[in-house]
């Protein structure tokens, strides 16, 4: 059984909606055509030749890429002959084979449940949020007015464009019946009733809650789904204060407060269990300081780190960082532990495939690639 990619997409979206990643990002579609037919695909962390050929030999049609291949301006797309990179060879290969590609990159990094939520979770018990929290929490209701038998159109429209997202739960919303009223006038082109006269038709108002940054998606989504040609919709901001605002469950980065403090040498022996290193790179005071809070971030946590929410934190955890910064901490008597970019990431992706199992995308194989591996190792 195989799905369209529109559909996959909207699975994908799902589970890491795309308005959560860092302006700077290229996630998305990067390759492919949404009326393609998916049965099998393909998770890895970085796109080279080795992971399009082994999804060619796979059978898979859709590669999902955690980095974006195409993040700088291509100079070309040659497969082969001078002027070929590698990263070029690979999306030519992809192409040359109609395999869809799409990455998710910073958004499964902020969503809840995401890489940074999996990987705070692994360093014990404790209260966990955002470091930069996603848009502060602002959130709107989209309410739109729809004849009953197009609801659920309009409505898993809305869903697909980032709407009907609450804490850990999606495909929320809210339907109250009613009756609408309208009399076309001359020049419009109803989709129900007839020029000057009055129509009654009953509708449903279909509710759903979603971040400021969703608001035109989501209107969008439901004027090209909606039957009639000039819809009614209403977009309502939530006062905080009513409990409308969203927790900060979604953003840059996670401070983890532990329940207890630990000492440095527990923190370092549980990320290497979780992530299943056997070396780190480290700096701190020794073993024994003890750490309560803890600021997290897969990859590369430089930049972030110097965020003034994550000041206070007695130790920080991510992939990799440039020397001034790892030794402008050290110097402020703080505990820094590096497990290597990747391998703070690559270990999600089993989880990652649970979770879009989980959706709506069951007439699709999600296999893990063997060919895509680490570049650097330790020895």
């Amino acid at each position: 059984m195989a799905m369209q990619l529109k559909s996959v997409l909207t699975a994908l979206r799902d589970v890491a909606p795309e308005h959560l990643a860092e302006p700077w990002d290229k996630v998305g579609l990067q390759v492919g055509a949404e009326r393609r037919n998916i049965s099998s695909a393909l998770l890895c962390i970085d796109l080279t030749e080795a992971v399009v050929r082994e999804a060619v030999r796979r059978k898979c049609e859709l590669i999902v890429s955690y980095h974006p291949p195409v993040f700088k301006p291509l100079a070309g797309l040659v497969e082969s002959g001078a002027g070929s990179g590698w990263k070029q060879r690979a999306l030519a290969l992809a192409v040359r084979h109609k395999l869809a590609v799409y990455a998710p990159h910073t958004a499964l990094d902020a969503v809840a449940g995401g890489m940074n939520d999996w990987l705070a979770q692994g360093l014990g018990e404790g209260a966990v949020r955002p470091i930069v929290p996603t848009a502060a929490g602002a959130r709107f209701k989209v309410a739109a007015f729809v004849p009953g038998k197009h609801a659920d159109a309009v409505r898993d429209a809305m869903f697909a464009a980032g709407g009907g997202g609450q804490g850990l739960y999606r495909g929320c919303s809210f339907n109250t019946p009613g009756v609408g009223t309208f009399e076309p006038l001359r020049g419009a082109k109803p989709a129900v009733g007839r020029i000057g006269k009055m129509s009654w038709v009953e509708e449903l108002r279909v509710e759903v809650l979603c971040a400021a940054a969703s608001v035109g998606p989501v209107v969008a989504a439901l004027r090209e789904a909606h039957p009639y040609e000039e819809p009614a919709f209403d977009v309502i901001p939530l006062d905080p204060r009513s409990g409308g605002a969203a927790p900060a469950t979604t953003g840059a980065g996670r401070l983890l407060t532990l329940d207890a403090p630990i000492q440095a040498g527990t923190l370092a022996a549980r990320l290497k269990a979780h992530l299943g290193v056997k070396h780190l790179k480290t700096s701190w005071p020794g073993k024994q300081a003890k750490v309560t809070t803890v600021a997290v971030c897969v990859g590369s946590g430089g930049s972030l780190f110097e965020h003034p929410a994550a000041a206070g934190a007695d130790a920080f955890v991510t992939g990799e960082m440039q020397h001034h910064g790892v030794l402008d901490l050290a110097q402020r008597g703080k505990v820094v532990l590096l497990a290597g970019h990747t391998q703070t990431e690559r270990p999600h992706l089993p989880v990652y495939r649970e979770r879009i199992r989980a959706t709506a995308a069951t007439g699709v194989k999600w296999r893990l690639s063997r060919a895509d591996r680490p570049p650097m190792g330790w020895r």
